[in-house]
């Protein structure tokens, strides 16, 4: 890579770090405003875009993120798996007193609180997961211009995700290790696809599962040590999955061996 395409990188990359953690740090915790926080993720978003051709790439392209016949599969199917696994681990937690269950609201009521909630939790889930993600998955997957050997691409970007939650880093070990198996988890979603999207729909999966499932599954955490390692868990289970269904390269050479 020429030096310009490392200033460029490096530059960009600056950027969008900047954007995003103004977001958490600023918007979030500073001023404790959801508008100046849902503005700055917003501004990650948007701000990809013209970073993207200016290294060179197709705009998103340079994330992962182009818009192919699969992507739709890919963001549904992870949506999908998120959603499943995070009700799975509420119900495990509730079996092993994690959680306790809270008494639930009259089917009526229950129903018209899901249907209001979904069309802001999808938006307010969406925008986050796809900007942490074109930053700390896409970006170092395409846009770097980095050869990354795939177990290498995973470990670091996992690292680095759990570096980016630098406001939750004083939580403590139990929630390193849960932001960990998170990235390790949608990192090995990227490799296995070649592109961003699977790991765009778990991770949004996630977000909306947990705004989502107190109207199907009310809930409380009578357990904070160990309900991170619940989430951990769930996500070692989706790097399981992952593994189970065959990467494009390893259906295209059973394909081939079949046709043999």
């Amino acid at each position: 890579m020429a030096q310009s395409d490392r200033w460029r990188a490096a530059t960009a990359f600056a950027i969008l770090f900047v954007l995003y953690q103004a977001a958490e740090g600023i918007g979030g915790r500073l001023l404790g405003s959801f508008t100046v926080q849902a503005a700055l993720m917003v501004a990650v978003v948007v701000a990809a875009w013209p970073l993207g051709r200016w290294l060179g790439f197709r705009g998103y392209d340079a994330y992962a993120l182009e818009w192919r016949r699969s992507a739709g599969v890919l963001l549904a199917g992870g949506l999908a798996l998120a959603l499943l696994l995070k009700y799975v681990a509420v119900c495990i937690g509730m079996v092993f007193n994690v959680y306790a269950a809270l008494a639930p609201e009259s089917p009526r009521v229950a129903a018209v609180s899901f249907l209001s909630s979904i069309p802001w939790a999808l938006v307010a889930t969406f925008v986050p997961s796809v900007a942490e993600d074109i930053l700390t998955r896409g970006f170092l997957f395409r846009a770097s211009r980095i050869r990354w050997l795939p177990w290498i691409f995973v470990l670091a970007s996992a690292a680095f995700y759990v570096l980016n939650h630098v406001h939750r880093l004083g939580a403590g070990p139990a929630e390193w290790t849960m932001l960990l198996c998170f990235g390790l988890a949608y990192a090995t979603a990227v490799v296995r696809t070649g592109s961003l999207w699977l790991a765009v729909g778990l991770h949004w999966g996630w977000n909306l599962a947990n705004v989502l499932i107190g109207d199907i599954l009310p809930y409380q955490v009578i357990s904070t040590a160990w309900s991170p390692f619940l989430s951990a868990a769930a996500h070692l289970v989706m790097i399981g999955v992952l593994f189970a269904v065959p990467a494009p390269q390893e259906r295209d050479d059973l394909n081939a061996d079949t046709a043999v």
